[in-house]
Order: C-alpha cells, then sequence, then structure tokens
C-alpha cells in the first residue's frame, strides 16, 4: 500500500475508513496481467556453509550490492539474508529474466568475497543471529520473545520464493474473489509440500520437511493464520487485520525505541487512541507484520514455498504457480483437481489445518498431497508454453517433476545433516 497523494497519511483513522481501505485495496479487482517474484537467499562460504559469515564481512560485501543497478529492490534481513524483490512484469519470462539477470550481478559481486547464494528454507546449521539493529527489528524480537524461539529463529534463518500474482476479477456470487483465494490456499499446501527444502534445524532433523513452515506457524495464534476460507475475502481479511495484535507503536524520534504492546490489537488501538491514535501509516506498518500464507496486497503474495538450491531452483516454482493461476484452462483444472483438498483441511484456518501440517511436515509422501501435485505439474507443464515460457524453463520444470513430484519426494528428501557440511557446492549458486 502506497500513501495517499493528500495530506491524510498522518492523521488519525477511524474504524469504518481502516475497514473500507482493507476491502478495496488489499484486493484490487481487474484481469491477470503482471507477476512478481520476491527470492531470499541464505549467504554462506561455498566450502564451508555451515560456518556463519562474520557481519562485518558481510556488510562490507553488501555495500558492493547496494551500488549495483538492480532492477529489482534489494533488501537485507536481520539475520543477513538478501532478498531481491522484482518489479511487476507483464508476463512470466519478464519477471523470471530480470531476475536472472539481478542474481547474476550479485553473484558476481559475491564469487570474488568468497561467498555464495544458499538455497534452503531455513538455515540447519546456525542458532538465530541477528545482524540487523534498527528499532523496528528491535521491537519485533521482543515481541516474538513473549512466545517463544521461533520468532527469532524466522526473522534470521529462513528463506523463501514468495510468488505474487494479481488478486483476479471480481467473481459472481456471495465470496466475490473466494475462487481465486480458495486457489491460493489449497493449490499452496500442494506448492508447500511439492517445494518443502528445509528438514533440519540447528543441526538436526526435525522431523518435518518444511521446518521453515513449523517455525513459521509457531509464531503466535494469530499472526501467521489466514481467515477461514468460507468467508468472503474481503470482510474475512479486514476483520482479521483489525482484530490482529498490534506488534509494534513507531516511536516519535526516529531512532528512538518502538513501544511493543500487549494484547492491542488495531482495533482496540482506533478506540482507546493511546498512546497515540493510530494513523494510515500505522495501519500500513500493521499489515506488514501480518505473515499468513497467502497475503492479499493488492495482488496475492504467496508466501510458502521454501528457497530453492541452484542457479534455476527458484524459476521452478514461479513457472508452475504463474502457469497455474493466470493460465485460464489450466486454472479450472487444477482448482476441480485440488478442492477436495478442502476436506483435509477441515475449518480451521491455514496454516494450522490437518492440510497444511500434513503438507509441511510429510512433504509428498502425503497420498492425496502427492496424487494432486502429479496433476497440478502435469497440468503446469502444459500450460507453460501458452504462458510463453522458454524451452530452459520447461526443461527445468519437467526435471524437478521427474527428480521430485513423480517420485513422491521433495528437494527436503535429499538433504541428510551428516553430509551437510560437504553439500556447499551443491545447495550454493
Amino acid at each position: 500500500m502506497h500513501p495517499p497523494d493528500t495530506g491524510e497519511y498522518d492523521r488519525p483513522i477511524a474504524e469504518g475508513e481502516a475497514e473500507d481501505l482493507l476491502r478495496c485495496i488489499c484486493f484490487k479487482t481487474g484481469p491477470p496481467t503482471t507477476v512478481g517474484v520476491e527470492v531470499e537467499w541464505l549467504v554462506r562460504e561455498p566450502d564451508h556453509p555451515h560456518r556463519p559469515v562474520p557481519a562485518d564481512r558481510l556488510d562490507s560485501v553488501y555495500d558492493q550490492v547496494r551500488s549495483l543497478p538492480l532492477k529489482s529492490a534489494l533488501t537485507v534481513e536481520p539475520g543477513g539474508q538478501l532478498e531481491l524483490s522484482s518489479s511487476p512484469a507483464a508476463s512470466l519470462m519478464e519477471c523470471i529474466d530480470s531476475t536472472a539477470a539481478d542474481l547474476d550481478a550479485v553473484r558476481a559481486v559475491l564469487r570474488p568475497a568468497g561467498l555464495a547464494l544458499t538455497g534452503l528454507g531455513l538455515d540447519p546449521w546456525q542458532p538465530p543471529r541477528r545482524l540487523r539493529h534498527e528499532p523496528r527489528y528491535d521491537a519485533m524480537e521482543a515481541y516474538f520473545d513473549r512466545t517463544g524461539p521461533s520468532g527469532r529463529a524466522m526473522m534470521c534463518g529462513t528463506a523463501s520464493v514468495q510468488v505474487c500474482l494479481d488478486a483476479g476479477e471480481e467473481e459472481p456470487g456471495p465470496l466475490g474473489h473466494g475462487r481465486r483465494w480458495q486457489l491460493a490456499h489449497l493449490l499452496g499446501a500442494v506448492l508447500l509440500a511439492a517445494f518443502a527444502n528445509s528438514p533440519a534445524r540447528e543441526g538436526r532433523h526435525t522431523g518435518w520437511r518444511s521446518t521453515r513452515q513449523a517455525v513459521w506457524a509457531a509464531l503466535d495464534p494469530v499472526r501467521p493464520t489466514a481467515p477461514p476460507l468460507h468467508r468472503e475475502p474481503r470482510s474475512a481479511w479486514a476483520a482479521h487485520v483489525l482484530d490482529a495484535p498490534v506488534m509494534f507503536i513507531r516511536g516519535a524520534v526516529a531512532d528512538g525505541p518502538w513501544a511493543v504492546p500487549d494484547g492491542l490489537t488495531f482495533r482496540q488501538w482506533i478506540h482507546v487512541r493511546a498512546p497515540r491514535p493510530p494513523t494510515r501509516e500505522d495501519l500500513d506498518y500493521h499489515l506488514t507484520t501480518l505473515f499468513p500464507p497467502v497475503r492479499p496486497r493488492g495482488h496475492l503474495e504467496l508466501r510458502m514455498i521454501d528457497a530453492q538450491s541452484g542457479d534455476d531452483g527458484w524459476m521452478v516454482p514461479v513457472a508452475v504457480t504463474t502457469a497455474l493461476f493466470d493460465d485460464a484452462e489450466a486454472a479450472e483444472t487444477v482448482y476441480r483437481a485440488v478442492k477436495p483438498l478442502a476436506e483435509t483441511a477441515g475449518a480451521r484456518a491455514a496454516p494450522h489445518n490437518p492440510l497444511w501440517v500434513h503438507a509441511a511436515r510429510d512433504g509428498l509422501t502425503d497420498p492425496e498431497l502427492h496424487a494432486a501435485a502429479v496433476t497440478c505439474f502435469a497440468v503446469a507443464l502444459d500450460a507453460l508454453p501458452r504462458v510463453g515460457a522458454s524451452r530452459a524453463v520447461l526443461d527445468a520444470v519437467a526435471g524437478f517433476n521427474e527428480r521430485y513430484v513423480l517420485r513422491g519426494r521433495c528437494p527436503a528428501d535429499e538433504l541428510r545433516i551428516p553430509s551437510l557440511g560437504s553439500l556447499g557446492k551443491e545447495l550454493t549458486t
């Protein structure tokens, strides 16, 4: 969400105004025309990926990366993870080619420094280590420490491939955007299972294919949760946002500490107006502290996919997801294929329902998810030429399908902790 052109961005916001903004801005109506991706990476030494890189060494090389003329937005996460966020692209290949070029430029800076991008959903070797210290991250850490260690692990050790797609046309009937919203959550579980790539934490296997997803789900009861799928998405999301606890209240001084209220929802803050009245800008900040597996931001941000290893590993989930959502024939076929998964999900919202737990823990060893993934990848391979995918992208998706999906496996099934220290060449690019 971007500030309006008027001077009203800093004035107190009323409850009705906040509801209207959330309903209208978070689900923008229109045909699917753009795609984007956010790729996160751990940064390590290729031959010794289990060793943490000193903060001053990372800072030095990141200063060089920041000077690059990248098309993507560059972010350094609290634990030193590197993130590139593409601009909205008019086609799948424009998104992939632009992001790939930026990643090549980043690698060209990292390589002489003896560093490389490491594609894993969660650091399997080291405990959380926060390298960035600023008021926002100080407040986040204080908030998460109230509920356990998952917050620090999420902030400092996770990495993902986030695919961003348009919210789509307003659909007839009481659910409005419900069909595409439901597809995102049901197909999201399949994508989570197929691309799970984080089986370990602090040197030990955890029993989860995607420990990253398990960490996110454990943050607190509300923040990583999606609204129930049976409700109209606009109203459900607006209520969810307003009734979620406020993580922090920004301080009046730029570098000063931020308040960390205990149990104050945004709706309550609007009414009590203390320690100051919330503004439109506070609402925007509040939205950035909610982490459901599918986050509406005008577009739909699919957040459930672990980071992938290899030069082109990240391209596969982007290509598969875009084909299944934005090709009309594929979307209809896949919607029918994944709709029965709603029975497994039950009434609980993602990621706490049985479907998402099975996806994160069992990957494609779950028979129901495996069958759905086989269908989804077959449909994607058929649709990719229609959305303009290159031969290289088609080959990458086909190779992933043969190596993992058809065999009922995911990348996590090939990682073993005793050999992780020697897998630097495979895990880094």
